[in-house]
């Protein structure tokens, strides 16, 4: 990784792109330069202008502008947002074929760059996107990742903490497995103010919860047709982890070596990536449902492999 210059590049400067530069621009993540990638390149120019307006009332500042693959030699990290987008009634499984044909060449050219950084994947379905990636360039597992199930369990620790009314941040706990409808709750981890989720909710509030959190993309799709606000601010927090190197454990998409695949699993993150991942002792049935979630992956990179 490049020493200091926490530089990022974006490639696909549509809704989930936009939004996570927007969150980049008014936040204090620690970017000091911005490289926005588009197969559009006038929409990837209009897009890094328009951003450069609000530098003069933002908390820090950064360089922004729009380039090319070519522009990824120098970069810490390159976030992975273009791809086809999720249509009203299509799962992110659906999505694998179309992206994965748009994800290969894409990442050979950015290898090619030189780039020395960290991957980090969003375009669905990401689980599987992230393990392509890493085949595909060939880089160490540690510094290829995937938001994995940060969104879901931003959506988790809401709704636990409306239904407790209590700040979302005073929940602690984790969807785990796919990001997609296979992730699930581990409740058995779950605490607010250190009483236990499995005490604090009786089984038919946390089987709505975990509804709830599983269908909200839906939801939100249906309503306005895309996801991007979320994932935009989950994406800043995480490029925030890794410039400060504060070693904070999420549950990004990272590399199971027992199971061969990436999922959604709490990790160590810090500047050199995912430095290490936290065991955790799941009951029978959440384990049960992890293993579900595992052979809902290994399937779709068997589909796509074949």
């Amino acid at each position: 990784m490049v020493d200091n210059k926490n530089k990022v590049m974006i490639v696909g400067t549509g809704n989930v792109g936009m939004s996570y530069a927007y969150a980049l621009l008014n936040q204090r993540t620690g970017t000091d330069e911005l490289v926005l990638v588009d197969l559009d390149n006038e929409d990837a120019e209009g897009e890094a202008l328009d951003l450069r307006n609000g530098l003069g009332f933002t908390p820090g500042t950064m360089k922004i502008r729009s380039g090319g693959y070519k522009d990824a030699h120098d970069c810490d990290l390159v976030v992975i947002t273009a791809g086809a987008k999720q249509a009203e009634g299509e799962t992110r499984i659906d999505l694998l074929k179309k992206n994965a044909a748009i994800l290969k060449p894409m990442v050979e050219e950015i290898v090619k760059s030189g780039f020395k950084g960290i991957f980090l994947l969003v375009t669905n379905p990401v689980d599987v996107m992230t393990y392509l990636t890493q085949k595909y360039s060939g880089f160490d597992y540690s510094r290829v990742i995937g938001s994995g199930t940060v969104l879901d369990t931003s959506r988790l620790m809401y709704a636990v903490g409306h239904l407790m009314d209590v700040n979302p941040k005073s929940v602690h706990g984790y969807i785990l497995g796919e990001h997609g409808d296979s992730g699930f709750p581990a409740w058995s981890l779950l605490d607010v103010g250190l009483k236990s989720g499995m005490d604090l909710l009786d089984a038919g509030q946390r089987d709505e919860v975990a509804r709830r959190v599983r269908d909200e993309a839906y939801r939100i799709i249906e309503k306005k047709g895309s996801t991007h606000f979320g994932i935009g601010a989950c994406l800043a927090y995480i490029t925030s982890v890794i410039f400060s190197n504060s070693k904070t454990i999420l549950p990004l998409s990272n590399y199971d070596a027992w199971s061969g695949v990436y999922y959604g699993y709490p990790c160590v993150l810090s500047r050199e990536g995912v430095t290490g991942r936290f065991g955790v002792k799941l009951i029978v049935e959440e384990q049960e449902q992890l293993d579900r979630s595992i052979g809902v992956l290994k399937k779709a990179i068997a589909e796509v492999e074949g």
